[in-house]
């Protein structure tokens, strides 16, 4: 049996430990179009256990969010054909349908991408939040899910959470909405997060204060999480494992380290020289170029 960091019970009690959260095999997703079919995820396969942070990077239309979504069962039917299998807490989300709406806000979590489109513009933060509180916690009073409701943005560190509720989300920056997000995700108490870009829509800084986040819930909750990002600097900084995909295939798997240091592939070396560096500053001669010329 699973605990958290602190000794309370942690979001995969009552599942072996031994046994991963999520294991993905042969997945593949099929996109009905216009143009005809197009296979987007091609036999991936791939293994979340608890407390683990495994990442799917790749370029924009390699295929990563869709094998999110697919193995959510969030495409539309009459527009995907899935094929393969995706077993969260042993149930086939892929074989079966009425598993993963099961699964959905229970067992799994989902962190949208974009946080200024995510939340309805004209319900406040409160309503929408204790909403999600209360599908989850289906005996909670009025009264004890607003509690529960401030006890979450408290826990995503957000100031004045009695106000925050009250506010809509034009109200909020970009960063405050995306630890909305993640806080409605915590109102489900997952074994596993699935975070599908949570940056992309953010500066630098508060990336890095957002990501700092997710590590420090997983390490109170005992979660798993899935990254999906195109950002190989957000994949070295948290990530156990990464898989590199490529035209709907993983091109390249393996641990962190091995991946950002000693990559096989060239495509993943590609990724590598695509992150930005800060080169040398030369600060005496910019100094020289500007100066008054009676003080050179």
């Amino acid at each position: 049996m699973t605990a958290t960091a602190t000794g309370a019970p942690g979001p995969g009690d009552g599942f072996p430990a031994e046994v991963p959260l999520l294991r993905v095999s042969d997945l593949q997703v099929e996109l009905i179009t216009e143009a005809g079919v197009v296979r987007a995820v091609d036999g991936v396969s791939f293994e979340i256990r608890a407390g683990e942070t495994v990442t799917i990077i790749g370029e924009s239309g390699s295929g990563k969010s869709t094998t999110a979504m697919g193995l959510l069962r969030l495409l539309p039917d009459d527009l995907a054909v899935l094929s393969g299998h995706a077993l969260v807490q042993g149930r086939d989300t892929v074989a079966d349908p009425r598993a993963a709406a099961e699964v959905r806000g229970r067992a799994v979590s989902l962190i949208p991408q974009d946080p200024m489109t995510a939340l309805s513009p004209v319900h406040t933060i409160g309503r929408q939040l204790l909403e999600t509180v209360r599908l989850r916690r289906g005996d909670l009073d009025r009264s004890a899910a607003r509690d529960r409701a401030v006890s979450l943005l408290t826990q995503v560190r957000i100031a004045d959470p009695e106000q925050q509720l009250r506010r809509y989300p034009h109200q909020l920056s970009g960063g405050m909405l995306q630890r909305v997000l993640i806080a409605m995700a915590l109102a489900c108490e997952p074994a596993l997060l699935i975070a599908d870009e949570p940056t992309s829509a953010l500066d630098v800084t508060v990336q890095a204060g957002i990501l700092d986040l997710l590590l420090e819930l997983q390490e109170q909750t005992g979660a798993g999480i899935l990254m999906i990002t195109h950002d190989l600097g957000v994949a070295r900084l948290v990530s156990d494992r990464i898989h590199v995909m490529r035209g709907g295939r993983f091109v390249e798997s393996g641990e962190a380290e091995q991946i950002v240091g000693d990559p096989a592939e060239e495509y993943t070396r590609a990724l590598l020289r695509s992150v930005p560096a800060l080169g040398p500053w030369d600060g005496a001669g910019t100094a020289a170029a500007t100066a008054p010329e009676g003080d050179r």
